[in-house]
């Protein structure tokens, strides 16, 4: 066997062999044998490393296409798991790393995936490969592109034609051959679309057969109406020349002439013609014959020319009334109040504040679609100067000639109505108000109306309160002399119930106050602020125009009041109080057994002017110019009922009930916390008292306490009622309020206890749960005019604010030679310097609340309440550090350490470490400090980082020991804190405040 292996021409030398491990064999015996020891499972082992390694050392000689061959043969040798395993050592040798989608993803998944390609993604798709190209260029992907473009095939592509509908987008948008959608409907038509002419035919097949049953049920009807009228047989003669074709202009024997139908006319009669005319619902009469011409007339010009001159004739069109235009911006607080007033016939257009005037005339073009307004109305926030229309685009004096307003308010008043026609602008600004800008207020409505050609109307501002001069008189308004206030109708009632208006111009204020308070709060609290408004709202106009805690009325004055107002509506009088005044009287006597027929009780109140004067229902006052003065005085004296209802419903709703039960041995306060809470109002009123005729139960109350301690004096109510009721052109008011003014220790002691006031309240409140009970049940009731203890409490604060603003109108408008002058410029300082000293208790008072809420905001922190320290600023940063310090500062690299939270007081600055909580399942989030370290501002050094590539808007404080490095989100945030921070730094070391 070994002698046939050295013949053989496979065999090998032994000098082929060195150097190739395969000595062992050699020694063993087995090196050119090839048995295989099948049952030596040491020997087989050794056998096949030595066959193994032989084998390598071959394919190590061979080329590469002999590797290649006999990695087939042996692949093809294998069996699957085999085949497998091979596959997975490939796979872990050459990993795939990129695969080609469409060669992996079925046809359609590929063309669904490139379907949400672009056109040019799918041009560059098909330059990949020839394959991608194929895909790229199917029509299906095409075809919808070009269909929605309005562009279509011109002829039907062959069965193996690829590309087309590509092809046919590359060279519409070569040509730039796009159709609008109407262009494509009006070009190619649309799926299950008839023909123009076919629609136009079948239009005027109905309304001639509209026609026609027209004219048959007309002379139907005529027919029927002439044999009921006619007169007996022989009772009347025929007129001559009424047989035949002759001319006839009625028929006497039916009874019908051309002035006894409005729907028929009867025209002189032609030969072969009709004599009957119609007037249709959708068009004026004509002919009969002219209408049958348009009948049997194929022609659409014919049948549109006939009901065009129907139209041209018509004595019957109905012409809808123009509406009204209201303009209210966003920025109104809660204007769903105003529309929800909102009257018949007043198109609302509710636009951004944030938005542009090209944006609001589209708007406003779109609403209106070609109609006409009478008026324009607009409610938008501003002043006695400016109008607020837009954010960043006011309108005043200086702005309304620019070219951006003047195309603006042209094109606007262009679907006004002329003035002629009682067309006008009625804006809801105070720019005709008595103040220091009444020229600039006045020049704007002046110029407005000379470059729109129309009446512009505003308010005169005699009002208190946040848009309550919207209630008073406006620039055209007619007012009365004399103390009755018979006040013209306000022009915004033309757009907005007045029942509505009065609401939200009297809850105003509080809506901003609440909004306010949803900025800060901006969460869980919006749905109970949002209740709490509507609510007083509500209970407001309830409590003030219906009085529901008064009114107990019985059935029979029920049905008299019912029918008084029926009247009132339908006879449509301008004096409706003295109307239903005489209607209630003669209601009475005709209830007492007195009864007149209706048609002499109707006579009697259309002419009741003249029995007005002996029952004493009215006083003619004579007419004059407007008085001014007049006008703030009623004002004054409005507002100072108002303000003494209040006041009285605290004595009336707490300090009565709080004391009874006190003195039946059921406390709910103490004495002292009574005398000490509701105290000062007492005084208050007695400085204010009421005393008209029709007093109320608290003012009677008041008047016996007052009268029990002694006191007597006339209040400064009853001094200006007492004015007003003998007002002229020379009447002073000054006087009074320089008595007013000799009295104001009275409201200096009320707001030096104040604070200590409202406390006291919250205190009792969270201890004493008898307190809370009694809180809950009187609160924001029709008595409290649906405000809390505290919200009255706060009364006196406004009501100064108020004598201000209207000694400011009173002083104006009185000129220096008036005796009421010098009294009027007396008050008017003293009760400004009087405001000056509450808006510094006011100041004093938040900046307490400020350091106490920082107080309990940082943890850890020392106390802050020493001396005369100040919050001035807070400031959120990031707490940065340097690894390396040798580094300059220009490659210096800082990581955050930690948020800090710098406090910024007139005296030190405080550092904390900030950190942030976010609520599960909500947005909102809350931040928490812990107190670091707190530097004097006198040891205190500032240094600015310059800005590098690796840290932005970031400074260093330095103290006596340490320093920091801090960082601000923005830029302008940096620079802001930082100006601060030095103007504080300056200011400790000059020791100014």
């Amino acid at each position: 066997m070994e002698t046939s292996l050295t013949s053989t021409p496979h065999s090998v030398n032994r000098w082929q062999l060195s150097g190739t491990g395969c000595d062992r064999g050699l020694r063993a015996g087995t090196r050119f044998s090839t048995w295989t020891p099948l049952n030596n499972r040491a020997g087989n082992l050794q056998l096949f490393e030595e066959r193994t390694t032989l084998v390598l050392h071959w394919f190590d000689l061979w080329t590469d296409g002999q590797r290649k061959h006999l990695l087939r043969s042996l692949l093809t040798r294998c069996s699957k798991p085999q085949l497998k395993y091979c596959k997975d050592l490939l796979v872990e040798a050459v990993p795939v790393t990129r695969v080609d989608f469409t060669s992996v993803l079925p046809r359609f998944l590929s063309l669904y995936v490139m379907s949400f390609l672009s056109p040019l993604d799918l041009s560059a798709a098909a330059r990949v490969s020839w394959h991608w190209r194929v895909l790229a260029e199917q029509d299906c992907l095409w075809a919808g592109r070009c269909i929605s473009r309005g562009w279509f095939l011109p002829y039907t592509p062959a069965e193996k034609e690829s590309g087309a509908w590509k092809n046919h987008y590359v060279s519409c948008v070569a040509t730039l051959d796009r159709l609008t959608p109407r262009e494509a409907a009006e070009r190619y038509g649309t799926l299950n679309q008839r023909s123009v002419g076919e629609a136009e035919e079948e239009e005027e097949r109905r309304k001639e057969r509209r026609i026609r049953q027209m004219l048959r049920d007309k002379l139907q009807e005529e027919k029927k109406h002439a044999l009921r009228t006619r007169k007996a047989w022989g009772s009347s003669t025929k007129p001559r020349g009424a047989r035949g074709g002759g001319t006839q202009t009625g028929r006497p024997g039916s009874g019908i002439t051309s002035s006894s139908w409005p729907s028929l006319s009867w025209p002189p009669r032609t030969a072969g013609s009709p004599s009957v005319c119609l007037s249709l619902d959708r068009g004026p009469p004509t002919t009969a014959a002219r209408s049958l011409e348009g009948v049997q007339a194929s022609r659409p010009s014919k049948a549109r020319g006939a009901l065009s001159s129907f139209t041209s004739r018509s004595p019957l069109v109905s012409v809808t009334p123009p509406a009204l235009l209201l303009l209210i911006s966003s920025r109104i607080p809660a204007y769903e109040l105003v529309l929800s007033g909102v009257k018949d016939g007043v198109v609302v257009v509710l636009y951004d504040h944030r938005g542009t005037l090209s944006a609001l005339l589209t708007q406003v073009a779109r609403t209106m679609s070609g109609q006409r307004a009478q008026r324009l109305g607009l409610l938008a926030p501003g002043g006695t100067e400016e109008i607020h229309l837009l954010r960043g685009c006011s309108l005043s004096e200086r702005t309304l000639l620019t070219p951006d307003h003047r195309e603006f308010w042209e094109k606007m008043c262009g679907w006004v109505a002329p003035t002629v026609e009682g067309g006008g602008i009625d804006i809801f600004c105070p720019l005709a108000a008595a103040g220091r800008h009444r020229s600039s207020g006045l020049a704007l409505m002046q110029t407005l109306s000379t470059l729109t050609g129309l009446q512009v109307l505003a308010p005169m501002g005699f009002a208190t309160g946040s848009f309550q001069n919207i209630l008073g008189e406006w620039s055209d308004g007619r007012v009365c002399t004399g103390l009755s206030e018979q006040r013209a109708a306000s022009p915004a009632l033309r757009f907005v119930c007045e029942d509505a208006l009065l609401g939200w111009c009297r809850q105003a204020q509080w809506m901003e106050e609440a909004l306010g308070q949803l900025r800060g709060s901006w969460g869980p609290q919006l749905h109970g602020v949002s209740l709490q408004a509507r609510g007083r709202a509500l209970g407001h106009f309830l409590w003030e125009k219906i009085r529901l805690e008064e009114l107990c009325v019985s059935k029979e004055l029920t049905e008299a009041l019912t029918e008084g107002l029926s009247a009132l509506t339908r006879q449509g009088e301008t004096r409706p109080l003295e109307f239903l005044a005489v209607f209630l009287t003669r209601w009475s006597e005709k209830k007492e057994g007195g009864g007149e027929s209706s048609g002499e009780e109707r006579g009697r109140n259309k002419g009741h002017d003249s029995s007005l004067a002996p029952l004493g229902l009215i006083s003619e006052q004579p007419q004059m110019l407007f008085d001014w003065r007049g006008a703030a005085a009623r004002e004054l004296h409005h507002s100072e009922c108002l303000y003494l209802g209040r006041l009285g419903a605290v004595l009336k709703v707490y300090q009565e009930p709080l004391t009874a039960a006190l003195n039946s041995n059921r406390a709910i306060l103490s004495y002292a916390d009574i005398h000490l809470v509701l105290s000062p109002v007492t005084q208050l009123l007695e400085l204010n008292r009421y005393t008209h005729t029709h007093t109320h139960l608290y003012d009677a109350v008041l008047f016996v306490m007052i009268s029990v301690r002694g006191v007597c004096f006339r209040g400064f109510q009853a001094d200006l009622h007492g004015r007003l009721q003998r007002w002229g052109a020379e009447q002073c008011v000054g006087d009074v309020l320089v008595e007013l003014c000799s009295k104001l220790r009275v409201y200096t002691n009320y707001l030096n206890n104040y604070t200590t006031a409202l406390r006291t309240v919250d205190k009792c409140r969270e201890t004493k749960p008898p307190f809370r009970a009694f809180l809950k049940r009187a609160d924001r009731t029709l008595a409290t005019h649906m405000l809390s203890l505290q919200e009255l409490l706060l009364c006196p604060v406004w009501r100064i604010q108020e004598y201000v603003t209207l000694l400011q109108a009173l002083s104006s408008h009185t000129h220096s030679g008036h005796p009421d002058h010098t009294h009027l410029c007396s008050a008017l300082d003293t009760l400004l310097g009087f405001r000056e000293f509450i808006q510094k208790l006011k100041r004093n008072s938040e900046r307490d609340g400020r350091m106490e809420e920082t107080q309990k905001m940082i943890q850890g922190c020392p106390s802050l309440s020493e001396g005369n320290r100040q919050l001035i600023i807070t400031q959120d940063a990031a707490l940065l550090m340097s690894p390396d310090e040798k580094i300059p500062e220009s490659l210096r690299i800082y990581e955050q350490v930690s948020d800090a939270g710098l406090f910024l007081f007139n005296d030190a600055l405080v550092l904390t470490r900030r950190s942030v909580q976010h609520t599960p399942f909500s947005l909102a989030h809350r931040s928490t400090h812990t107190f670091l370290a707190s530097v004097a501002l006198g040891s205190l050094a500032v240094r600015e980082i310059r800005h590098t590539r690796y840290v932005r808007h970031a400074f260093v404080l330095e103290g006596p020991r340490r320093s920091w490095v801090c960082a601000t989100e923005r830029g302008e945030e940096r620079e802001h804190f930082l100006c601060v921070l030095r103007s504080a730094m300056s200011a400790a070391l000059t020791g100014r405040p």
